[in-house]
């Protein structure tokens, strides 16, 4: 059996500790499924061969332009350099080792998956549990929200189906699109694609960052982002009204009362009311707002409809996905790949099921050291021949239900693959 690495509980849960992570790369990582991910296939093709890997090593070294031929070539390399993180590009035009041997210029982006990040400091503005790196179970519920309507507007109006959404290890979530036309996309595809996905724009200082509705914004919402709007009207009370009581402050409600349509018949009453119960809680605010505008209903249908859209635009404000566009744009954006480990939280980025994102908890993803010390634990009968077998030492861990997801995953990536083949060798028969 082999020795514990660790004799000071103190450095388990510290993957600057080069011993953990050479532990976590010869144990833990996925190598075969994570291969089978990015490839496509079972033989290794230009997805895999001409993709682009970049290594961090330990005291910031970076190192780019990596690329392999086999899954057993890029597990050879990661043993040896002990990376502390690593990142995925495209597919190149030529393997991205051999581009000193290329003609400036030869080397191009050609294939990679659509991506997105979701980072939890875009929210710092509105939430007010936690701030800067911190991130807490209450304020995942805007990851959490942004996951459903984003995962939903991918599937239903783009068509894609293979998504996976991967934490990042500390405070956002990664979304990576493996079907064949998101693969397919070229930049000027992607950049369309994310304009008309990119709702939230606009720096700190800027107080409505909503603009969806044209140049006089009395415009109705574009259809799929009407769809979005109702699935976030019941987080909005949930998590903005309720958890994260944005509006109680007079912080929090001068933030709101500077999106809506500055009418001093109505905001003046509103700040006046406000100002006179400091205590009240959000929903208290949000139901003085909707009662203000109920009465223009009656008198004044022209500024009711106005409020009526500025609400709209609140609701879309404080909930719908914050994405960091730029990631989306370029095929030639390195992100980092699912299944390694954050090197400052310790903890593994692993896949998360957007069916039940409402009930992750980022606190409960296993650190790397955990991980190692429940390998330490299996019992003798677990093991053969006085090794540990290597390939199942995850079935034997917390990290065991997440790769089993990606595993999943990748099972339906393959088995549309196959489908694609055959359909093409059938046409290819009948012509």
């Amino acid at each position: 059996m082999p020795i514990p690495i660790r004799d000071d509980p103190m450095v388990d849960h510290d993957p600057a500790n080069p011993q953990v992570m050479s532990a976590f790369y010869r144990r833990l990582f996925p190598y075969r499924p994570f291969f089978l991910w990015l490839n496509q296939d079972h033989v290794p093709a230009k997805l895999y061969t001409h993709r682009e890997f970049a290594f961090t090593l330990q005291g910031d070294v970076y190192i780019r332009y990596n690329s392999f031929h086999t899954s057993d070539d890029f597990k050879k390399e990661v043993l040896r350099l002990n990376p502390s993180r690593f990142e995925i590009g495209p597919q190149y035009s030529a393997r991205p080792r051999d581009r000193k041997t290329l003609a400036a210029g030869a080397l191009q982006p050609q294939r990679r998956e659509l991506v997105f990040d979701i980072d939890m400091t875009d929210y710092d503005e509105i939430r007010t549990c936690c701030s800067d790196k911190k991130i807490c179970k209450r304020c995942w519920g805007f990851i959490a929200a942004a996951v459903k309507v984003l995962d939903h507007a991918l599937r239903e109006t783009f068509g894609f189906k293979h998504l996976l959404w991967v934490y990042s290890g500390r405070r956002g979530i990664h979304c990576w699109i493996s079907d064949q036309h998101a693969l397919d996309l070229n930049d000027d595809q992607r950049k369309a694609l994310v304009t008309f996905l990119e709702v939230i724009k606009g720096s700190k200082e800027q107080s409505k960052k909503v603009n969806v509705r044209g140049a006089k914004d009395d415009a109705d919402l574009h259809p799929a982002l009407k769809d979005g709007l109702d699935q976030l009207k019941v987080d909005f009370v949930k998590l903005i009204l309720r958890d994260q009581d944005c509006f109680r402050s007079e912080r929090g409600w001068e933030a709101l009362l500077a999106i809506l349509p500055a009418d001093r018949d109505v905001i003046g009453p509103l700040r006046s009311k406000w100002q006179s119960s400091p205590t009240a809680s959000s929903e208290e605010r949000w139901a003085d707002l909707v009662d203000a505008v109920k009465v223009l209903r009656k008198g004044n249908t022209t500024l009711f409809r106005k409020y009526e859209r500025a609400m709209e635009d609140v609701i879309l404000q404080y909930t719908y996905p914050r994405i960091d566009a730029e990631v989306s744009k370029h095929r030639n954006h390195l992100l980092k790949a699912p299944f390694c480990v954050h090197p400052g939280t310790g903890r593994v980025c692993v896949p998360v099921d957007p069916s039940l994102v409402d009930e992750f908890d980022p606190d409960t993803v296993p650190t790397v050291g955990e991980l190692l010390n429940e390998l330490d634990r299996i019992p003798p009968e677990h093991v053969e021949g006085g090794t540990k077998r290597r390939a199942e030492d995850y079935e034997q861990t917390s990290l065991k239900p997440y790769v089993e997801m990606f595993e999943e995953h990748v099972a339906a990536i393959l088995k549309d693959g196959r489908g694609v083949k055959r359909a093409l060798k059938e046409e290819s028969m009948d012509f």
